[in-house]
């Protein structure tokens, strides 16, 4: 059986916090809970050095069920509560694998890495099994690259069943795979669009329909019908929703 204790390993001992940082850093919290207030996400602020959470929005996906301030007051033993034990382990072997990951990147650089990975959760009321994707990426960090702060963003999955775990560079948008049953990191190879495709996806987020799309780039209907078909089969998706939020998550598009 997982305890909450499991989740916090040595590589990533946070020592030294005072009560002034954290009356320093209210302003990083504050905003994180504006943001919270302009999406149907669910954010929430790891602590590693209290090992609990230092702030959990009301959005109710993540909720289970509970309250924000339950959720809060639970902390970690809120996975080994409300996550099937199967994907408590998972979680336990995810965590280890991205602190050992970003081990060795620079401590000034390690804010543009976010790990991605879809899990399990419980609603504590209806009893039902839901599939989230967890996105997790340094907040606050100690000068030697500690990790004190993580922002964690869950929101609903592109694909339930899709079992990846990616660490992405947000600036270059390199990405690695996480293989669990050898424990090694991947490099995954890059998913590049075309302008035209690229082009079809902004005018799409924009609200154009696909005559509109033609006429926009001087196409025929029947071939932005051809591009938006290849655009779905290179990202993987089902429709354009999914394709604008996947390219927009990945940076495939400015």
């Amino acid at each position: 059986m997982a305890r909450v204790e499991d989740f916090f390993i040595m590589d990533n001992a946070v020592t030294g916090i005072t009560d002034e940082d954290y009356r320093n850093i209210q302003d990083v919290v504050d905003s994180v809970d504006a943001l919270s207030h302009m999406t149907y996400k669910s954010v929430y602020i790891i602590d590693y050095f209290k090992k609990n959470f230092l702030y959990v929005s009301e959005n109710p996906l993540f909720l289970c069920g509970l309250s924000a301030s339950e959720v809060k007051e639970i902390g970690y033993k809120f996975y080994i509560d409300n996550v099937p034990q199967d994907d408590v382990e998972r979680l336990l072997k995810i965590n280890a694998a991205g602190f050992y990951f970003s081990k060795d990147i620079p401590a000034a650089e390690k804010h543009f890495y976010t790990l991605s990975y879809n899990f399990r959760v419980i609603n504590t009321v209806s009893k039902k099994v839901q599939t989230i994707n967890h996105q997790l990426a340094p907040l606050k960090m100690l000068p030697d690259g500690t990790i004190w702060l993580a922002m964690c963003v869950v929101s609903i999955p592109i694909h339930s069943n899709d079992d990846s775990i990616i660490m992405q560079d947000n600036r270059t948008n390199e990405r690695w795979n996480y293989d669990l049953e050898n424990d090694v990191w991947k490099k995954v190879p890059q998913t590049k669009l075309t302008e035209q495709e690229a082009q079809v996806i902004k005018l799409s987020a924009m609200g154009f329909t696909t005559q509109e799309i033609a006429d926009q780039i001087y196409k025929s209907y029947d071939t932005i019908k051809s591009y938006r078909k290849r655009i779905l089969e290179k990202l993987g998706v089902d429709n354009i929703a999914q394709a604008i939020n996947y390219a927009t998550a990945n940076r495939l598009i400015d």
